[in-house]
């Protein structure tokens, strides 16, 4: 079950991280959170790194195939200019976001607005992943989501890679990629 912060006090802004190994669900959560705050007629503009192509050149698609529109960066900067007058941003697959992120979340918790930003926490070999270590150290709240083991059924915590590519970043989906717990990673 997913807990969902509660309200802070207006015109207080904080950092929600939804973080978790590949097929954990967290795309479905920040689809779900971005919803439930344009329900409470929030503004709300997602964002999403420009080299995720994966299921559509814009919208934030989960693997479940809900989407939202959104806007691919190429900078974390460009959020900054892209998000005035905005109660809540969205940032999706931040692992693929440069080093900048969270000088640009912290801006914008401290201007109010209320961001939520999904990623990987490891990447295909178990090491932290891009921006999200520095994420979750700010983080007002953190939520850690698990897929489930393909090969024994357990809760999975890692991404392990499929495809023979030894490059850090690799877009891809089921053919790629599978979850697994840390037994039958490691074997």
């Amino acid at each position: 079950m997913f807990t969902e912060p509660i309200s802070q006090p207006h015109n207080k802004g904080w950092i929600e991280v939804v973080c978790g190994s590949m097929f954990s669900g967290k795309t479905e959560e920040l689809i779900r959170r971005l919803r439930r705050a344009q329900i409470a007629n929030k503004r709300v503009e997602i964002f999403k790194p420009v080299i995720d192509t994966r299921y559509h050149e814009t919208d934030v698609v989960s693997h479940n195939n809900n989407s939202i529109r959104s806007t691919p960066v190429e900078h974390s900067q460009n959020i900054l200019l892209l998000a005035s007058g905005i109660d809540v941003v969205g940032i999706d697959e931040a692992q693929f976001m440069d080093v900048s992120l969270p000088d640009v979340c912290e801006q914008l918790a401290k201007s109010g607005i209320r961001v939520i930003i999904t990623g990987l926490d490891m990447d295909f070999e178990g090491k932290p992943f891009g921006p999200i270590p520095q994420l979750l150290a700010i983080a007002d709240h953190i939520t850690k989501v698990h897929a489930i083991c393909v090969r024994c059924g357990d809760i999975a915590h890692f991404s392990f890679r499929l495809a023979a590519s030894e490059t850090r970043v690799l877009l891809g989906e089921k053919d790629s990629y599978e979850p697994r717990c840390r037994s039958c990673y490691y074997k």
